[in-house]
């Protein structure tokens, strides 16, 4: 989030619409842009990754990105390890065909860039690629905002003030002088859109930002409904079958309270993914609870679990305790065992979880 002494007005046109903090912090972010620009300016062959089960500012991202440098004269292939084919609902933002299945994506990449993955363990099958890169001499370019990325790469634009990952891909699309028109605002408005819940986490700069973004052309009510309010008719009784199942932990999470619920494999099967990740929204309003946790079922015995916290307690904590990583007040991460293991385990990090 900004800070009150901000040192140059968000809406300026050297500040990119970023939200800015004090002139070390300006400079050192506009010095990791050029560094990153660097081997971007002159690649002509190109991939992006984004995590796995990607999300709209993930996808859209690397989409945005991929799109200028397609258009720049480079090779691009857009992916992820997995699911095998782009979630419906992040369709439209793939104007320019550049997804590709994992399977397509080079053994040494010439040049690799990973958007949105705050770790190597998100890219899941894909993330021998990073190592074979700079093995091979090849620069890997990680840009993200979570604030638990170890830095893996070779060229970093992290920032965790960031409202979404697409906010530095705008930037970072400024430096190399990309005109932003609609198709490429269309992939970052998504990211900020859902990466804010809707703008409920905004601050001034996002809604700039925003702004720059619908005078390029983007239509906001129709991509809005496309992102996050249209749901196959399955959605209903399997959220309902979910829900009945959920619990509520008033003494739990250092007695501010927990609810959960959990996603059985053959639950998981029978609604797209986009289905799945979206139970925790609706989890999350639980008022009697500070922390949502919804596990996942991937495989028998294997849970990705999303955590979510009102304002008092670090979830990313929890789950960097448990190997996974993220934000504050939202993160995730994968457990073993059954769904009462997984959830001994949460109840033990969410114990001794910080408080905000």
């Amino acid at each position: 989030m900004c800070s009150e002494t901000s040192v140059r007005d968000a809406t300026s046109p050297g500040n990119r619409g970023r939200c800015t903090r004090n002139l070390l912090d300006v400079i050192e972010l506009d010095e990791q842009i050029r560094a990153v620009a660097g081997p971007l300016t002159s690649a002509r062959d190109v991939t992006l990754l984004a995590h796995i089960s990607p999300d709209a500012d993930a996808l859209g991202s690397a989409l945005a990105l991929g799109l200028a440098l397609h258009r720049g004269g480079a090779k691009v292939r857009v992916s992820f390890a997995e699911p095998e084919d782009v979630p419906e609902t992040l369709r439209c933002l793939d104007s320019a065909g550049l997804a590709v299945p994992a399977t397509q994506v080079p053994e040494v990449p010439e040049v690799l860039v990973v958007l949105d993955t705050g770790s190597l363990q998100r890219l899941g099958e894909l993330a021998g690629r990073v190592a074979a890169t700079i093995d091979a001499g090849g620069a890997v370019v990680v840009i993200d905002h979570h604030a638990s990325n170890p830095r893996y790469g070779t060229h970093h634009l992290i920032d965790d003030s960031a409202e979404a990952t697409a906010v530095l891909v705008l930037a970072l699309l400024d430096e190399l002088g990309v005109t932003v028109d609609e198709p490429i605002a269309r992939c970052l408005y998504a990211g900020l859109l859902t990466d804010t819940s809707s703008f409920r986490r905004a601050t001034p700069a996002t809604h700039a930002t925003a702004g720059r973004l619908l005078e390029a052309g983007v239509a906001p009510d129709a991509l809005g409904r496309e992102l996050q309010d249209s749901h196959p008719f399955a959605w209903l009784p399997m959220l309902s079958t979910v829900l009945a199942g959920a619990r509520l932990e008033p003494e739990s999470a250092r007695g501010l309270g927990l609810v959960h619920a959990a996603v059985p494999a053959d639950a998981v099967a029978a609604v797209r993914t986009e289905e799945v990740e979206g139970v925790v929204d609706v989890v999350r309003g639980t008022t009697e609870a500070e922390v949502a946790v919804v596990l996942k079922e991937l495989s028998p015995g294997r849970w990705t679990v999303s955590l979510r916290a009102k304002s008092r307690l670090d979830v990313r904590a929890v789950a960097q305790s448990l190997g996974g990583g993220g934000h504050r007040l939202a993160a995730g991460c994968t457990l073993d065992g059954s769904v009462e293991e997984a959830l001994a385990a949460l109840r033990t990090a969410l114990a001794e979880a910080p408080l905000l």
